[in-house]
């Protein structure tokens, strides 16, 4: 059995570098790679071009990289919890693209399989749309869209075997799930990593062909992103 186990996170981030193209797994602040997001802290890399659902909040995730500026384009979904990351857009200090979350997880998702391009009817008639081509399809307007390009997809699971095969809880799989496997290395982070044989076939989300790199990640905080309280 092929071993995609690595020893810590500085060895799964082997060859990450400026101008790159990353893809960072989690939906809000569930399932974020919290340790591959601190060892790009600590690397001090720039010029990044950062694919993921959101931009993190100020002083966690992403917003970490936005901080000391490592973040040259976004392309993202939602980003309206990160008040940094607003006021580099407004400045023009930051490249922003932003997607409806459905094309954003399929473009992930397209890259994953080996599919180059698809056609989708969200965002016609928007901004979204514009120089891009249409096409109508029973008599609907549809976008072409292109799968992502991208260096390194950084994703974060609950469990995962030492083959690579992984295991998301919750929304965690919204965006690490379509994401393994569509760049040219994909590394995971685990909650916790067990030997091959461990995990039951029926529960494994991604099959470890999909991942180059895995490795135990550590001090996970699981913030909240908005807390809403009931007042009795």
């Amino acid at each position: 059995m092929i071993t995609k186990n690595v020893s810590n996170v500085a060895k799964a981030l082997e060859g990450v570098s400026s101008n790159m193209t990353l893809m960072l797994g989690g939906f809000g602040l569930c399932g974020i790679p919290e340790n591959s997001i601190a060892e790009l802290v600590r690397l001090n890399i720039s010029e990044i071009i950062c694919i993921s659902n959101n931009a993190g909040v100020d002083d966690f995730g992403l917003g970490l990289l936005l901080q000391k500026k490592q973040i040259k384009k976004m392309i993202s979904s939602y980003v309206g919890e990160n008040a940094e990351f607003e006021r580099q857009m407004l400045s023009g200090e930051l490249e922003v693209e932003l997607i409806p979350q459905g094309t954003l997880a399929e473009r992930c998702r397209s890259a994953q399989m080996g599919i180059p391009a698809f056609y989708t009817p969200a965002g016609y008639g928007t901004e979204v749309s514009k120089g891009k081509e249409v096409r109508d399809f029973e008599g609907k307007p549809h976008l072409l869209e292109h799968a992502f390009k991208a260096d390194f997809s950084l994703i974060k699971a609950w469990k995962g075997d030492t083959a690579g095969n992984l295991v998301f809880k919750g929304t965690a799989r919204n965006f690490n799930a379509p994401m393994a496997g569509a760049a040219n290395i994909c590394v995971a982070e685990v909650e916790e990593l067990v030997p091959v044989g461990k995990l039951d076939p029926n529960q494994i989300h991604i099959p470890g062909i999909f991942i180059d790199r895995i490795f135990q990640g550590k001090n996970y905080e699981k913030r909240i992103e908005q807390r809403t309280l009931t007042q009795k």
